[in-house]
C-alpha cells in the first residue's frame, strides 16, 4: 500500500477551486504527466509561488470547500503528477473528494479547530498519515495528532491503490 503523508504546504484559504488547482487552458493535454508544470498556476494566494513553495511537498492543508468549480479529474491528476498524495481541509467539494479516492489519494476532513491546529504548528511541518487507524501525526515546532475517518467503502478504495486497481482486485 502507498504510503501518505509528507512535507506539508499550507494553503490559508476557502474556496480553492478546480481552475486554480489546474487552469482550464490546460485541459487538452493527452497525458497526466503533460499538466504537471502547471499546478496551482492560477492561484492568487499572498506570498504564494507554486515554482518555490511546491517542491517537496506531499501534504496540502487548506481550509473549507477544497476542489469546488468544475468536476474535473484533471485537478486531482496534477496532484499526483506531482507526487501530492493528501489533501486535508476542513471540507471537500463532493466530486473532487470523489475523485480523489478514486485515484487512490486522500482527502481528509478535519473539524475548523484541527486545521486551525495545523496551521499553527509553525516551522516545516511534516504530516504523517496511518489510513488503517485513522490517525494523522503532524510534527513542526510543536507536534499534534488527530483522527479521521472514511467511510468502509472509500477506505478499500485508497488502500488499493484506487478505483481500477480495486475494480480488478474485486471483479
Amino acid at each position: 500500500m502507498k504510503k501518505f503523508g509528507g512535507q506539508a504546504l499550507f494553503l490559508d484559504r476557502s474556496d480553492i477551486n478546480t481552475d486554480e488547482i489546474i487552469p482550464a487552458k490546460y485541459l487538452t493535454e493527452n497525458t497526466k504527466i503533460a499538466l504537471q508544470p502547471y499546478v496551482l498556476e492560477d492561484l492568487k494566494l499572498g506570498g504564494f509561488d507554486p515554482a518555490r513553495d511546491l517542491a517537496g511537498k506531499k501534504v496540502i492543508v487548506s481550509r473549507a470547500n477544497f476542489g469546488c468549480g468544475s468536476s474535473r479529474e484533471h485537478a486531482v491528476w496534477v496532484f499526483e503528477v506531482n507526487d501530492i498524495n493528501t489533501v486535508i481541509a476542513q471540507s471537500f467539494a463532493r466530486i473532487f473528494r470523489q475523485n480523489m479516492y478514486n485515484c487512490g489519494m486522500l482527502a481528509i476532513e478535519l473539524p475548523a479547530a484541527d486545521i486551525d491546529t495545523l496551521f499553527s504548528l509553525g516551522g516545516e511541518v511534516e504530516i504523517e498519515v496511518d489510513l488503517a487507524g485513522g490517525k494523522i501525526k503532524a510534527r513542526g515546532e510543536r507536534e499534534a495528532e488527530f483522527s479521521f475517518t472514511l467511510n468502509e467503502f472509500d477506505r478499500k478504495l485508497v488502500a488499493a491503490g484506487g478505483w481500477l486497481n480495486y475494480a480488478d482486485q474485486h471483479y
